[in-house]
């Protein structure tokens, strides 16, 4: 290095001589280079400066823009945990997707991952963890319907109905401003209906009732009829509580035929009997007796088809008493 300090500086003697020799006034045209050569040196360097100050600025406003990878990194990772969670949640196996969930939310924690990790805690019976979780979810974003929902769902199991309620008619206030696909205005109608009958809300359970079979979007559930009939039962209206039982009836002979297992079709059948039982003690206190034993001869006809014999044997004797 310092040999090649020395050539560059014997370099510049000779150059300096030769100038010169030739022109005798250039002492101040090499002074003149030198300076062109600092003007540069400052103006290069004040470039520099002036890209690093811009860009740490751009950094300064723009934070995000450093973590656009990152983030993305994070987030497909996270969605990743989220798939292999749901898979584990459909096929019972909680633990491991509760495993799943915990790294997704280390990851990504947003309003939907506590709620899905809340309803894998309340299937286990870990209430106060999922408690915890719909609170998370809840303060993450006060528009997220499943979680109110979720909640809901927990307070009741909790016999906490007032709080149940309160949950519901946030439910139903955010799934209208922010719809949630998973939900339905006829599910939370019928929600609702179900704590105002519980609460004994008759008037109250009969409005949800009304409204929730008023939607259009998915299925009627008969057990909305038949609850509703029961909160015209209460108040007395036992005409408009027969015609309930009589649809509730009738949507079971509709569905009966697409339920998946004999199982599920003979529960639904064991539903409709007792609903034709109910219709005929209705119907006995409106005199109407041939009703009554009609609804009486329909129960038992369920009762032989799916082999209920203590059911046979109860309704015969009722039958045998209008004779």
């Amino acid at each position: 290095m310092k040999k090649s300090k020395n050539a560059r500086k014997t370099r510049a003697v000779a150059t300096s001589k030769v100038v010169v020799e030739k022109e005798p006034v250039c002492s101040s045209a090499s002074a003149w280079s030198w300076s062109i050569y600092v003007y540069w040196f400052i103006i290069l360097f004040f470039i520099a400066a002036t890209f690093y100050i811009l860009g740490r600025s751009h950094e300064f406003l723009h934070p995000s823009s450093r973590h656009v990878i990152v983030s993305e990194e994070v987030l497909s990772d996270a969605s990743d945990y989220i798939e292999s969670a749901r898979e584990k949640l459909i096929v019972g196996d909680i633990e491991n997707a509760l495993v799943d969930l915990n790294a997704a939310i280390d990851s990504n924690s947003s309003s939907n991952l506590f709620a899905l990790r809340g309803e894998a805690y309340m299937q286990i019976g870990d209430y106060q963890k999922a408690l915890a979780d719909f609170d998370s979810a809840i303060e993450a974003d006060g528009m997220n319907a499943i979680a109110f929902y979720d909640r809901s769902l927990l307070n009741t199991r909790l016999e906490n109905y007032d709080a149940a309620l309160a949950d519901i008619n946030n439910a139903l206030a955010a799934q209208s401003m922010k719809p949630a696909d998973v939900l339905s205005m006829r599910d939370l109608y019928a929600k609702r209906g179900q704590l105002n009958l519980w609460l004994k809300n008759w008037q109250g359970a009969i409005a949800d009732y009304t409204n929730s079979l008023a939607r259009a979007e998915g299925s009627v559930s008969s057990s909305v009829y038949a609850e509703r009939a029961e909160a015209y039962t209460a108040i007395g209206q036992y005409l408009d509580a027969v015609n309930d039982y009589t649809s509730a009836v009738r949507v079971i002979s509709e569905q009966i035929q697409a339920l998946p297992t004999q199982e599920e079709r003979e529960a639904a059948s064991s539903n409709a009997m007792g609903y034709f039982e109910k219709s005929a003690a209705l119907n006995l206190k409106l005199n109407d007796i041939d009703a009554a034993r009609n609804d009486l001869e329909s129960a038992f006809a369920i009762a032989v088809a799916i082999n209920d014999e203590d059911s046979i044997n109860r309704i015969q004797n009722l039958i045998n008493e209008l004779q």
